[in-house]
C-alpha cells in the first residue's frame, strides 16, 4: 500500500510554471514547492519572478525556486528557456501552462490584432511549450497541467458585463476551449510515453484590483451556488492532485474549481 503522503510527494521533481509569479500562478508555485518540487518560475518579467522565488524560499521550509526569462510570444525565447532547463535539470517532470496576458475587450471593441495576440498567448504558446518540453517529459514520464477556464466551456453572461472594463474578451474563451481540446488530444497521443495531461479550469478568481468594484463582484458571486468568488488557495488541492501521483490514473480530464458556476 502507498500512503497518500507518498502519492502527493513531489520530492526530486522539477516543475516549470509559466506566469508563476501572477495571482493564481503564485498559489500553483506554492503548492508545488510545499510538496517538495524544485519550482521554476518563468515569465517575461525576470525581476518579478526572482522576487517570487525569494518569497517562496523564505516562507516554505526547504523550498527551492528558480527564476527564468520566458516570453511566450517569442519562439526563440521559448526554445532558449527549455534548452537551459535541459542543460540544468535534464528537462522538467511537471509542466504547468498557466500564463496569460491580454486586453479587456467586448466583441465590438476587439481588434484583429488583439484577437491574434490572445490566441497566440493563450493557446499557441501551450503548443510550443509542450513541443519544447516533450523530450524531458518523455524521459521522466512527466505530467502536463494546463490552466484553462470555465469560459472555455461556458459563455460569459452578458448581463454582468457592462461595457469593456471587466468584460471577458471573445478570444479568451475561444483559446481556452482550444486548450481543453488540445489537452485531450495530448492525453491520448502522449499516453504511450507514460505522460499524463489534464486541465484545471478556475472561475471566478478576479484579481484584487477588480475586487474593489463591489457591485461587479456581487453580480459575479451570484453566478454560482456558493455565492462568492474564489480565493487562490482554493485551487491548491486540485493542483496537488493533478500534478502528483495521487492522480496517476487520471488523464485527459477537465477539473473545474468554480464554486459550482457550471452546474447551473
Amino acid at each position: 500500500m502507498t500512503d497518500i503522503y507518498q502519492l502527493l510527494s513531489l520530492r526530486g521533481k522539477v516543475a516549470l510554471v509559466t506566469g508563476g509569479a501572477g495571482y493564481l500562478g503564485t498559489a500553483i508555485c506554492e503548492t508545488l514547492a510545499e510538496l517538495g518540487a524544485h519550482v521554476i518560475i518563468a515569465s517575461r518579467d525576470l525581476k518579478k519572478c526572482e522576487e517570487k522565488c525569494k518569497e517562496i524560499e523564505s516562507s516554505i521550509t526547504g523550498a527551492k525556486a528558480t527564476a527564468m526569462v520566458l516570453d511566450l510570444m517569442d519562439k526563440q525565447s521559448i526554445f532558449q528557456c527549455f534548452q537551459q532547463i535541459k542543460s540544468d535539470y535534464n528537462g522538467v517532470d511537471i509542466l504547468v501552462n498557466n500564463a496569460w496576458s491580454g486586453n479587456k475587450n467586448s466583441f465590438e471593441s476587439i481588434s484583429d490584432e488583439d484577437w491574434q495576440y490572445d490566441i497566440e498567448m493563450s493557446m499557441t504558446s501551450v503548443f510550443r511549450c509542450v513541443k519544447e518540453a516533450l523530450p524531458g517529459l518523455v524521459a521522466k514520464k512527466g505530467v502536463i497541467l494546463n490552466i484553462t477556464s470555465m469560459y472555455g466551456h461556458v459563455a460569459p453572461d452578458y448581463r454582468i458585463y457592462d461595457g469593456v472594463q471587466f468584460t471577458n474578451p471573445p478570444s479568451y474563451g475561444a483559446a481556452k476551449a482550444g486548450v481543453i481540446q488540445f489537452s485531450k488530444y495530448l492525453a491520448s497521443f502522449l499516453s504511450p510515453y507514460g505522460i499524463r495531461v489534464n486541465c484545471l479550469s478556475p472561475g471566478a478568481f478576479p484579481h484584487p484590483v477588480t475586487q474593489q468594484h463591489e457591485e461587479f463582484i456581487r453580480h459575479l458571486s451570484e453566478k454560482n451556488p456558493m455565492n462568492r468568488i474564489g480565493d487562490p488557495d482554493e485551487i491548491k488541492g486540485a493542483v496537488a492532485l493533478l500534478c502528483s501521483d495521487a492522480s496517476s490514473y487520471m488523464t485527459g480530464q477537465h477539473v473545474c474549481v468554480d464554486g459550482g458556476w457550471t452546474v447551473w
